[in-house]
């Protein structure tokens, strides 16, 4: 098969400008430059990247009126590369991440090109201390972030896609804002019987955070779980899923501020159109299960 062409896409909200910096100069120094750049500004204007940076490839840069959220911003950037048509395989980053190694595009590359059914790599994220949260590995469990292998899921701060799997799975859920939209697409790029692969010799270096800093974690988180198990997971199973997560949210959050904040979007959840409901095959299911988390979890 003959190596992929790549395209590397960020979405910023303005508000980080020397991150942003920092991770397209590790784009530039990459030792194979990707053919395009798109950088999406979320609800703010950008500066001309380009010229200051001397960045590669073809460079392309969209200011978008409102804040659409992550999957919103990213999908406008995927908009722009299908218009171009000319590129297999997308790389998307954190607009505060940083490629420490200079060979991570040649490396995604290189996977693509031996397995024509791999649709998602998944790299691993680390602190600057070298360290990778819990929540950032893709397995159940206490697992080891250095073991790779196929996997159900991925991280939404490092990424590639095969443009042949959107093709067939459509983009990103826009109306989620942000929490869970990594897994509504992996479960529907799962069914449709394209690989997941855990990749942690792709490193991408990112602040350690934790995801209530946002004011609206917990409402939207909850909101988007119910809507990402109506979508996608056969009937009898989200009363299993949900109960499940209950569970584990009541034992795990102690202020009463955040449940109320976290029932709220559970109502919401229920109450407002889910979208497209496209549940997936009991093999898949069983798919799922296989590789270590059965969609329950």
């Amino acid at each position: 098969m003959d190596a992929p062409r790549i395209a590397v896409a960020v979405v910023t909200m303005g508000n980080r400008p020397d991150e942003v910096d920092a991770l397209l100069r590790s784009v530039a120094k990459q030792d194979i430059a990707p053919d395009r750049i798109v950088i999406v500004g979320n609800g703010c204007r950008l500066p001309e990247f380009a010229e200051r940076l001397s960045l590669p490839g073809e460079v392309t840069t969209l200011d978008v009126e409102e804040n659409l959220g992550c999957p919103g911003g990213r999908n406008v950037a995927l908009a722009r590369l299908r218009d171009f048509g000319d590129v297999d395989v997308v790389v998307e980053l954190d607009d505060d991440g940083l490629l420490v190694d200079p060979d991570v595009l040649r490396r995604v590359q290189e996977l693509f090109a031996a397995d024509e059914r791999l649709g998602i790599v998944g790299f691993r994220i680390a602190d600057e201390n070298g360290e990778t949260q819990q929540r950032h590995v893709p397995r159940v469990g206490s697992s080891d972030p250095l073991r790779g292998g196929y996997v159900t899921g991925f991280l939404g701060g490092g990424h590639a896609f095969r443009t042949a799997m959107l093709a067939e799975t459509g983009d990103w859920p826009a109306e989620f804002f942000f929490a869970h939209e990594e897994i509504d697409l992996a479960w529907r790029a799962a069914d449709r019987g394209w690989r997941i692969l855990y990749a942690p010799e792709l490193l991408l270096q990112h602040p350690r955070t934790s995801p209530a800093r946002h004011a609206i974690y917990y409402r939207v988180n909850a909101r988007n779980r119910v809507w990402l198990v109506r979508r996608r997971l056969p009937l009898p199973l989200i009363p299993v899923h949900l109960g499940v997560w209950t569970a584990l949210t009541l034992l795990r959050i102690r202020s009463a501020s955040a449940l109320r904040a976290w029932f709220g979007g559970f109502v919401e959840g229920l109450r407002e159109p889910a979208g497209e409901r496209r549940p997936m095959r009991w093999r898949t299911v069983w798919h799922l299960t296989r590789l270590g988390r059965p969609p329950v979890i």
